[in-house]
């Protein structure tokens, strides 16, 4: 059996609307959204009780998505145990290719978004730099330099 390809990253939030709104204003598109519940979803992710709200985010190329999950039940919790469950807010992070790095952190910035640290190129490569939006979630930005 071999890997088809990677399907979705899930990101978990409490405000799902700002979310959306943020990587729409990346460039994602909102694929759908949906609510998620009952035993089959209990049994896929370990917890009992599962009811959440998803959209699900997609890159233009089609190829890349992101699943951001609001849960109503159980509760999301924020700290970060060893093994956290599915329900964990956040993660590392994710990196998107742009054409105007400086352009998408100015769109950004309009909701809430900041530099974590600061845009810093490497050698004649790329241009790159970590942004904090909602919730705490870390992206990644890079531009190719040609």
């Amino acid at each position: 059996m071999t890997l088809q390809r990677m399907d979705n990253v899930g990101i978990v939030v409490d405000d799902l609307e700002a979310a959306i709104a943020f990587f729409v204003e990346l460039g994602m598109e909102l694929e759908g959204e949906a609510q998620i519940e009952g035993t089959w979803a209990d049994r896929t992710v370990g917890l009992d009780g599962v009811r959440c709200d998803i959209a699900m985010m997609r890159t233009p190329d089609g190829h890349g998505r992101l699943e951001l999950a609001k849960y109503h039940a159980p509760a999301a919790i924020g700290a970060r145990p060893h093994n956290p469950p599915h329900n964990t807010l956040g993660m590392h992070r994710v990196m998107f290719a742009v054409d105007d790095i400086e352009d998408v952190i100015a769109r950004l910035r309009t909701h809430g978004a900041e530099l974590v640290g600061e845009l810093a190129q490497y050698g004649d490569s790329y241009r790159l730099c970590y942004v904090r939006g909602p919730e705490g979630i870390i992206i990644a930005l890079a531009e190719q330099l040609s």
